[in-house]
């Protein structure tokens, strides 16, 4: 075999070894002839700059693209001919060249030629190994006269090194076509020893819904050379063909922010769902539901565009990985989960959760049983009822079982092999801390939809309530106590005469001091309702120094929480106090609700095989470090979410929100709706807001976080957690990115003062909060852009979640206000918990 097909059939990577003092003496495995003859003279440009990646104590995976001067930046070269260039590896300093097309300086470890292929879309992966351990290198590439930019990486440290510290960033989920890019020029700026980068680098998506929003003006609009409209209809496209894919790499790295962090830090990435094609599986789309018959639902496959998807990814990353564009054997033809170890400190391991997983335990095209219908992304991926998820693993289980397959080949993430490997990593690694690159959320995200619209409907019954206290005041000489029990015996389906006595005989027996509940069962009112009716009194009196409407309030909320929740709760939809108009509609809800089963609540089984493994070999001080769901998150994965207790705590999950993609909250208003309008007020609350010389403002306040287990919020907290989304709309509205801070604040300041804000706001965010949906949530920031930086020792973990401010008259906001909050996480040594602050 002559080297150009070896080159071939590894995945055109050449490799060269470093010799350390001796200038000029890099070897390369590849060598020029005819068909790759130097580049020479000045007619070449590197328009995606240079990148490097998977830092070993040895060595380092470099990267660059380098056309003709005359081809367009991200089309296909002008030129189909081969040619070669030399790339340069230094450790001298070259600091002061970062970044810039200055000539490498310092004495040369590697100095070797090495092909530009055509085939490959000129894209060059130059492997250099005999580097020494944990030192910092500057390489650039040289074609003919044209210089690239310098780089830099810094090698990992030997395997038995003992490490103080390791600082690297965390990242996902950079949509080109939505919000901007900023969060890049804050994280050039930092010191970091690496970058974790978690998928969906990419979107394949040209023009779809959730990309057409307020977007930075030097993202211009993307068109793919080819690409499939969606649906065959809708304005949006997708990437279909190899040409499709590889336009969009080559126009995101066109990004000078994005190439700084990649000439700055060496990477660490792998592929989620974007790269392929959204909530993808093996080869399959999930765009249209598939078919669904007696065997069960399949989605469309697509073999020819999965490859290409490949072939892209392994030409743009600097992974290295397996890749071998020759084999027939599908899209089996990649591999891209690996370990990286960097000293006795931290081993690395980063898995592949959409090559190898089975599709979605409930298939999209699974029959809705009250319509026949295709039951589509919501109720199959998305708000999942739990009991039917859990059922449905089990029987797939069971069939794998009983026809002697892997338990797990139907309701996998990793599948057998990657899973197994995994496994033994975890426990044979011998570092103090086990990082897991892990594409998609561990946490559980649930909501029991029986507490939460038992919650909404006693809210909204608040004023209700309150309006009858309000006029019992007449019959009851102004007692707001008497009042109160009046309209809770009415409520409950007394007659006027046996309210009037149970308000009465309740008021006798407080001035007595006998029992209130017994009074009320004398005046004929139940057990039950008599002891509400007492609670309500009580809660009525205590206000007492608020005021009348204070008490109001209370007697209100008493009865509202005391007799129609729980009646809400024990009847479900068969409760009297659900309006009629609406008992159809909400039937379906009275469940609990797995939020987003493409996550790994979606695949619960093999979670917990995971878990029980960490648990059973006392695998301590493993943490997993998450894109995927737009979204800051931070909590403790348990060996079983549904035994007693929520089960037991065994590891961390850190996740961060996108760098520009709009957020889960964002995916999750637009989309509830289409459940139930009912339902709404779990995910947000419209908020008009009066501005001085500018009008309303309109926000969707954040009850999400709320709903999956924020804390309950003081006035000021809710306040500050509109402050981005506020300062957003002020500078859509015109605000001079001078006077928008203080602006912002002075419109928070006013809104705590707002009725609406304080008297239905307020508490409808308490409410949702003790729900308790998810008390292994230590931090949920549902509506949020940003990145994470992790700083690591022996003796703990400390992550800070940076969120970045919106955009400022079409641009991102300037360096000095471009950070709009860090919330830190911290996890100690030994001990599966997390703790957070700032948030």
């Amino acid at each position: 075999m002559d080297r150009r097909q070896f080159m071939k059939a590894g995945g055109f990577v050449t490799v060269s070894a470093a010799t350390v003092g001796l200038p000029g003496c890099g070897g390369s495995s590849a060598s020029t002839g005819p068909d790759t003859p130097p580049a020479s003279g000045s007619s070449y440009k590197f328009p995606q700059s240079v990148a490097s990646g998977d830092p070993k104590p040895d060595g380092i995976m470099l990267w660059t693209r380098v056309v003709p001067s005359s081809a367009d930046d991200v089309t296909t070269s002008s030129s189909a001919s081969n040619f070669s260039v030399r790339v340069l590896v230094t450790e001298a300093d070259n600091a002061a060249a970062l970044g810039s097309n200055t000539a490498l300086s310092g004495t040369t470890v590697v100095d070797t030629t090495i092909p530009v292929l055509a085939e490959f879309d000129n894209t060059v992966r130059h492997k250099v190994t005999g580097l020494s351990a944990g030192k910092t290198y500057y390489y650039q590439f040289v074609a003919g006269d044209v210089r690239s930019k310098v780089g830099r990486f810094k090698t990992a440290p030997a395997k038995d090194a003992d490490v103080a510290q390791l600082k690297f960033a965390f990242l996902s989920c950079q949509d080109w076509s939505i919000n901007h890019w900023g969060a890049y020029s804050d994280l050039a700026g930092q010191s970091l020893d690496f970058i974790i980068h978690l998928g969906d680098y990419i979107y394949e998506t040209v023009g779809e819904a959730f990309q057409t929003g307020a977007v930075e003006t030097r993202h211009t609009a993307l068109s793919l050379p080819n690409g499939t409209f969606k649906n065959g209809v809708s304005g949006a496209k997708y990437a279909t063909t190899l040409a499709d894919y590889r336009y969009l790499y080559k126009q995101y790295r066109t990004d000078s922010r994005l190439q700084a962090v990649h000439e700055r830090f060496a990477f660490v990435a792998v592929w989620d769902d974007h790269e392929f094609s959204d909530d993808c599986w093996n080869d399959a789309e999930t765009y249209s539901n598939g078919s669904y018959n007696a065997t069960g639902g399949d989605n469309n496959h697509q073999t020819t565009r999965r490859r290409s998807a490949n072939q892209a990814w392994f030409e743009f990353m600097p992974a290295d990985i397996y890749f071998n564009n020759t084999t027939p054997d599908g899209y089996f033809n990649i591999r891209i989960y690996r370990e990286l170890q960097f000293g006795k400190l931290a081993h690395l391991v980063m898995t592949d959760e959409r090559l190898y997983r089975s599709d979605h335990i409930i298939p999209e095209a699974a029959p809705n049983p009250a319509t026949g219908a295709a039951i589509g992304s919501i109720g199959s991926r998305y708000m999942a009822p739990e009991t039917t998820l859990l059922a449905i693993e089990a029987q797939k289980m069971a069939g794998a079982k009983a026809v002697g397959l892997d338990e797990l080949v139907f309701t996998s993430i990793l599948g057998q092999v990657q899973r197994d490997w995994w496994k033994d990593t975890m426990k044979n690694s011998t570092a103090t801390w086990k990082l897991w690159g892990n594409e998609v959320s561990l946490l559980k995200m649930g909501v029991d939809g029986t507490n939460a619209i038992a919650t909404l409907l006693a809210l909204q019954a608040v004023p209700t309530l309150a309006s009858g206290i309000q006029t019992a005041l007449a019959s009851t000489g102004g007692n707001a106590a008497i009042a109160a029990v009046v309209v809770t015996a009415l409520t409950a389906g007394a007659s006027q005469a046996t309210a009037g006595a149970a308000g009465m005989a309740l008021a006798t027996a407080d001035a007595m001091g006998t029992s209130l509940p017994a009074a009320g069962v004398d005046a004929g009112l139940s057990s039950a309702d008599a002891a509400i009716a007492a609670a309500a009194y009580m809660a009525a009196k205590a206000a007492a120094a608020g005021g009348l409407a204070a008490q109001v309030a209370a007697g209100a909320q008493t009865i509202a929480f005391g007799m129609i929740k729980p009646d809400v709760v024990a009847k479900k939809a068969n409760s009297n106090f659900i309006p009629a108009n609406l008992k159809a509609g909400l039937a379906p809800f009275f469940t609990k609700f797995v939020i987003n089963a493409d996550q790994w609540d979606g695949y619960n089984a093999e979670r917990k095989l995971l878990m029980k493994h960490l648990k059973d070999n006392s695998i301590k001080n493993v943490v997993a470090l998450t894109g995927d769901i737009h979204a800051f998150y931070a909590g403790t994965v348990h060996d079983d979410y549904n035994g007693t207790g929520g089960g037991t705590p065994v590891m961390v999950d850190l996740v961060t929100a996108g760098v520009s993609s709009d957020s889960f909250f964002s995916y999750l208003k637009d989309a509830v709706g289409s459940l139930s309008a009912s339902l709404a007020t779990l995910v947000y609350y419209p908020l008009t807001v009066p501005v001085t010389g500018l009008g309303d403002v309109v926000l969707n306040v954040n009850l999400l976080d709320y709903t999956l287990g924020k804390a309950a919020p003081t006035a000021a907290s809710l306040a500050e957690s509109l402050r981005v989304q506020l300062r957003g709309a002020l500078a859509a509205k015109g605000v001079p990115e001078t006077q928008l801070d203080g602006f912002t604040t002075t419109v928070l300041t006013g809104l705590q003062a707002a009725p609406a804000f304080t008297g239905q706001l307020l508490p409808l965010a308490g409410q949702l909060s003790s729900l308790n949906s998810n008390p292994w949530l230590k931090l949920a920031n549902t509506d949020a852009q940003g990145y994470a930086v992790v700083t690591l020792t022996t003796a703990g973990l400390s992550c800070e979640f940076r969120q970045v401010n919106k955009l400022v008259g079409g641009n991102a906001p300037s360096a000095s206000t471009l950070v709009a909050k860090t919330t830190t996480a911290t996890v100690s040594k030994d001990v599966a918990a997390v703790t957070v602050s700032g948030s």
